[in-house]
């Protein structure tokens, strides 16, 4: 007997290098003789190398179907004109969220940008969303920033289930946490819940495991070493794993001269018994990530890894552009755990879950007729 499919196609907004199109790319559910899938339909981003990268690993027969142009003078017609959409995946900006800048939140020039996400909620009225965030929006404008946000996605006409998601738990070898929100369409009778990271407890997410195995194939792509400083190499000697330039027993002359927060990242060495500290897109000022024995910054390929980007995923672009993608990117197998739960809610498949750590009630404020949302973070 052959299998039936039931395929649905994702639209991506924000699609950054792949993490999210790889996961879902990936996901996959069979039962009772249906194979429930994803497939790419169409994707944009504003940055060239990261958009020739999508195109080079997730749709290299249909490059067209990905538009490089900014959100903000995108008309949504010409996605429309691709293919129809049953599902969204929209990871926007998170620079003005992050805990790793001004934090300039709603206001700065990322924050508005989730607003194409809702607008392209409402115009292709996708089954199933799946937008994605750090955890520091929670806190932006004392928590009315992630208020507005949820009413918004609510107000579009989905159930939304938003969940603070450390991926470290979920065989991930980095402590990288993200609000991950999944919408399901409010006329369908069908409702998501969290996976639970309890199936992935007993993988090795040490960075050790992540780098080392399998070894690192010597034509890996993205592998190009970083150009040190004498004066870099000198302070990395004397920094331990798991220690930073300000934790180390450093010489004088090596100290850095910094005034206010000492950020806990700069020229910090990985713990190889430990899953790493979070990959950023970063660079500069000892933020690369640093080796726990050799005194050198990771290499792009090594990175990718603990991104769970497999060897194979090339990544276009120079090798500072490749850095920024990578930082920026979702892990695809964290995504395609949540994709898999998403395909497993429509077959109706119960899997293990777990309660969503981030409490969100709608109700309905009788003076106005509108939806109003309650919100609870960790």
């Amino acid at each position: 007997m052959n299998n039936s499919k039931t395929t649905f196609r994702l639209g991506e907004l924000f699609c950054g290098p792949g993490g999210i199109g790889l996961g879902a790319k990936n996901a996959q559910i069979a039962t009772n003789g249906n194979i429930f899938s994803i497939v790419h339909a169409w994707a944009t981003d504003y940055d060239k190398d990261t958009c020739d990268t999508y195109r080079y690993n997730i749709c290299p027969n249909s490059s067209k179907s990905v538009i490089c142009r900014d959100i903000r003078k995108l008309d949504y017609n010409v996605l429309a004109r691709i293919s129809d959409i049953d599902g969204l995946a929209f990871g926007f900006p998170c620079n003005d969220f992050s805990v790793v800048g001004e934090q300039k939140g709603i206001n700065g020039v990322y924050g508005p940008l989730y607003t194409y996400g809702i607008k392209a909620l409402r115009k292709f009225r996708p089954k199933w969303f799946f937008a994605e965030n750090v955890g520091g929006l929670r806190n932006s404008n004392e928590g009315q920033t992630f208020q507005t946000i949820l009413e918004e996605l609510h107000a579009a006409g989905y159930r939304i289930t938003p969940h603070l998601y450390k991926f470290e738990k979920y065989g991930v070898p980095q402590a990288r946490h993200r609000i991950i929100i999944i919408g399901i369409r409010e006329d369908l009778n069908i409702s998501f819940h969290v996976p639970s990271p309890v199936p992935y407890s007993d993988i090795d997410i040490s960075c050790r495991n992540a780098i080392e195995n399998p070894p690192m194939p010597l034509n890996a792509p993205n592998s190009e070493l970083t150009r040190h400083a004498p004066a870099v190499i000198e302070r990395l000697k004397h920094i331990k794993p798991g220690e930073n330039a300000f934790t180390a027993d450093l010489p004088e002359h090596l100290r850095l001269k910094v005034k206010g927060a000492k950020i806990s990242q700069i020229y910090k060495r990985l713990d190889p018994d430990r899953p790493a500290y979070t990959v950023t897109g970063s660079g500069g000022g000892g933020t690369h990530v640093y080796h726990w024995s050799e005194n050198r910054a990771l290499t792009n390929r090594e990175r990718a890894r603990l991104q769970t980007f497999p060897d194979d995923f090339v990544f276009c672009g120079s090798k500072e552009s490749v850095r920024k993608q990578i930082g920026m990117a979702v892990p695809p197998k964290g995504t395609k755990i949540v994709f898999e739960a998403i395909l497993k809610s429509f077959a109706g498949i119960e899997y293990p879950s777990i309660t969503q750590n981030i409490n969100y009630s709608p109700r309905l404020l009788e003076s106005k007729g509108e939806y109003s949302v309650g919100v609870a973070t960790l």
